[in-house]
């Protein structure tokens, strides 16, 4: 006799009543596209203060590193002048406001946000961890190509075939990491320099190794205070900076009126044309400092998970566009009357009886400029720890109202150290300058490749408009780029030290975590092993519930017969328990766990995935518990609708390797009091069963060996490369590795584990 029961498909609620409004995922087109007016208005005030700081802080060095020897014809300053309007509008307005920021990643942007979104579409990533659960996940968002659509089909196979395909776009990825890092420890360095130059016009008698070091003392309590966090980063800094644009764009507007008007001829492209003829290659190299205008564009992708895509329309064609390009024009007339002055152009302009106003707003502008950015960086290294290209840090969540605003101690300590040394060691703006903007075109550039493989893969534009957004962007960087790199000895070569450490170190981590993730695959160990294991006569289940940490999301590691090798004991409740991140920017609550059986059912052993977004806060660990043990007996819960009675005859049996595999793919969203509609293939005969009385039975033995205490175990694993390996392979992995993984925070303290309940088990593995 054989009697089944079926689920039958039904749409589910999703309710969550520890996470409030877990269910309320957006599945709006576009991100902010149903948010009223009043609140895009509230977010276009806030994005001010946030993502504005550094662009709207670029006139204070822009002239002086374009023209850096002075300049040589007045007309110049009308080619140079069209160029900076000409580039504002490209790169910041037409590519950024209104294309790229239509790329994100369920609201989040940046360049880590792209390289998500196409592991999404295609199986990129180097760590085989990719479940068909996943995809059910609601912020996952994928649409399959049809068959009108070839080219996104054979695009998606290329990526996934090819290696190669795969190495660079990872490493186009933590190029662009590592860049904004670089970005941050160079943008505090020039905003603050520049912005405290500006008193030697009041006290000619400082010397500029008294400015410098009046800078490094603003730049040491910049760095010191960001424990303490932004927490209110928005309305604090926006009318700060809304101040700034309304005096720049009141000093530029009275220089046109008072100077030059004639200025205004510098819409005409045509004096682009005639800079370019009259100078020459001093005129392409000119452009290493007409690029630095659009510094801090990226931020308006990177941030854009705090607000929303019309809000940073509406601020930055309505605010800063207009304040800046009247900035850039009164500087420019002013300069056609009064040359000489181009090394300190932003404060000789300002009128008498506005220096000291200007000063004090342009020394907090650039602070709030640098803190812009450190936030900006802060947050992409927190979203990089999910890809396991680097140490599992700490990351402070530093407000409990604004989402994304976090600290990393130990990176704030390089990234300060380094701002200081830069400062210190170049003195000038010029000099740093150079440097600056090859960390911005280069990011830049890298925006523009990943996107053109959005546009193949994921939007299914036209090649038409492909090809004209890969060819005018991408020429008109490579241009930048290649005038920022003729530079190189004077100061560019520092953004390429920065890059080459952490990209190195970045490349290294992940490399390993592969190599061990794979390692860890090879050697799974069989279900049968595990049962032969559990009873042996020596091997005692104890009280409690062990909860042992593995990267892996199938199979049992390796690390699982060396615990009971040592310590002969298993809990009477026990997990496999694998944290994973998904390429998507967040998982709500309600869909956090993935929960299997692992081998036979009295065992009492079962496999939980947590799964997170990688702008997601890992929760507190007694929070954690609490929603871990609540799903588990969920999900015995559910798994108690799945009866199957073989007949007597029948001598089949289960797969044994497949009793670990989820017999139901809980995603722990359906409310413990919601009915599933069954069906029954055939009569019950009288046969009686207690369902509901065995699984609240197992549900009081859960809630008892809670009580009795909770036990992490992790395996602390000691990698080393194989004696056969090549030299350069042993030093990257017995030496650089193993450097990193003993000197940065250690797991269980970026989980918050407690140390009390902590055990951990040494394993070594040969790679």
């Amino acid at each position: 006799m054989s009697l089944e029961v079926e689920e039958i498909p039904a749409p589910l609620k999703r309710y969550d009543s520890l996470f409030g409004n877990a269910e309320k995922v957006s599945h709006s087109k576009h991100h902010g596209s149903q948010v009223s007016w009043m609140r895009t208005l509230s977010f276009a005030f806030q994005s001010i203060g946030v993502i504005y700081g550094d662009i709207g802080t670029s006139p204070l060095y822009v002239y002086s590193s374009t023209f850096p020897n002075g300049i040589k014809n007045n007309d110049d300053l009308l080619g140079v002048l069209s160029l900076i309007l000409y580039t504002l509008i490209i790169i910041p307005m037409l590519k950024y406001v209104f294309i790229v920021l239509y790329a994100n990643d369920n609201g989040d942007g940046g360049t880590f946000a792209l390289y998500s979104l196409i592991s999404r579409y295609a199986k990129i990533r180097m760590i085989p961890d990719q479940q068909a659960e996943d995809a059910a996940v609601s912020n996952y968002h994928i649409e399959a190509p049809n068959s009108q659509l070839r080219r996104a089909q054979w695009v998606k196979q290329k990526l996934e075939s090819s290696k190669a395909v795969k190495i660079v776009l990872f490493t186009l990825t933590i190029l662009g990491t590592s860049m904004v890092i670089g970005d941050g420890t160079l943008t505090p360095a020039i905003s603050v320099l520049s912005a405290v130059s500006g008193i030697r016009e009041k006290a000619p008698s400082l010397t500029q190794t008294q400015v410098v070091l009046i800078s490094v003392a603003i730049l040491f309590m910049l760095f010191s205070v960001q424990r303490f966090g932004t927490d209110k980063v928005g309305y604090t800094f926006a009318p700060v900076i809304s101040v700034w644009f309304i005096l720049i764009a009141g000093i530029g507007l009275y220089n046109l009126v008072i100077h030059d008007i004639g200025v205004l001829r510098a819409f005409n492209p045509m004096y682009i044309v005639q800079y370019f003829k009259r100078n020459g290659k001093d005129g392409w190299v000119s452009l290493g400092g007409v690029v630095l205008c659009v510094t801090g564009t990226e931020g308006m992708f990177a941030d854009l998970g705090h607000f929303n895509i019309r809000a940073i329309q509406l601020s930055f064609n309505g605010i800063l566009f207009p304040s800046v390009a009247l900035c850039y024009i009164g500087q420019a007339a002013y300069l056609r009357k009064f040359p000489n002055d181009v090394a300190d152009t932003f404060y000789k302009s300002i009128p008498a009886p506005m220096f000291w106003p200007t000063f004090i707003v342009a020394i907090l502008a650039a602070i709030i400029a640098s803190q812009a950015m450190l936030s900006g960086a802060f947050a992409i290294l927190s979203k990089a720890l999910s890809l396991g290209c680097m140490p599992r840090v700490r990351v402070i969540h530093t407000s409990h109202k604004y989402e994304g605003q976090v600290y990393i101690p130990e990176v704030n300590f390089m990234m300060g150290l380094a701002s200081i040394i830069v400062t210190i060691a170049f003195k000038t703006t010029t000099n740093i300058g150079n440097a600056y903007g090859i960390c911005v075109v280069t990011t830049f550039s890298i925006t523009t490749h990943l996107m053109t493989v959005v546009m193949l893969l994921i939007w299914k534009k036209h090649v038409i408009f492909i090809m004209l957004f890969y060819g005018v962007f991408g020429s008109i960087e490579l241009i930048y780029l290649s005038s920022i790199l003729s530079k190189f000895i004077e100061g560019g070569y520092l953004p390429f030290c920065f890059a080459l450490v952490i990209m190195s170190l970045m490349a290294t981590w992940h490399y390993v975590q592969v190599k061990r993730y794979w390692y860890e695959l090879d050697h799974i160990v069989p279900i049968s092993e595990m049962t032969t294991l559990l009873e042996q006569s020596d091997v005692r289940r104890i009280p409690g519930v062990g909860l042992l940490y593995t990267e892996l999301v199938q199979g049992i590691p390796p690390v699982f017969p060396r615990l009971i090798k040592k310590i002969p004991s298993v809990h009477s409740i026990f997990m496999f328990m694998s944290i994973k991140h998904l390429p998507i920017s967040r998982v709500v609550p309600a869909e956090r766990f993935l929960f299997g059986q692992v081998g036979p059912r009295e065992h009492r052993m079962f496999r939980c995935v947590a799964r997170y977004g990688y702008s997601d806060k890992l929760e507190d660990p007694k929070e954690f518990a609490v929603f871990l043990v609540d799903r588990l007996k969920m999900f015995i819960q559910e798994e108690s609708a799945f009866v199957k009675i073989k007949p007597e005859n029948d001598d089949s049996s289960e797969d044994t390797e497949a009793q670990e595999r989820p017999r139901r793919s809980t995603q722990t969203a359906v409310h413990s009091e919601e009915m599933v509609e069954t069906r029954v293939s055939s009569h019950l005969g009288g046969i009686h069963f207690h369902v509901n009385q065995t699984v609240e039975e197992e549900k009081q033995l859960i809630d008892r060996e809670v009580e009795r205490g909770m036990v992490y175990l992790m395996g602390e694993a000691n990698v080393t490369a194989k004696a056969k390996s090549s030299i350069l392979k042993k030093i990257v992995v017995n030496y650089v590795y193993t450097f990193l993984r003993k000197n940065l925070t250690e797991g269980h303290k970026a989980l918050a584990i407690p140390k009390d309940q902590l055990l951990k088990v040494g394993i070594t593995y040969e790679i």
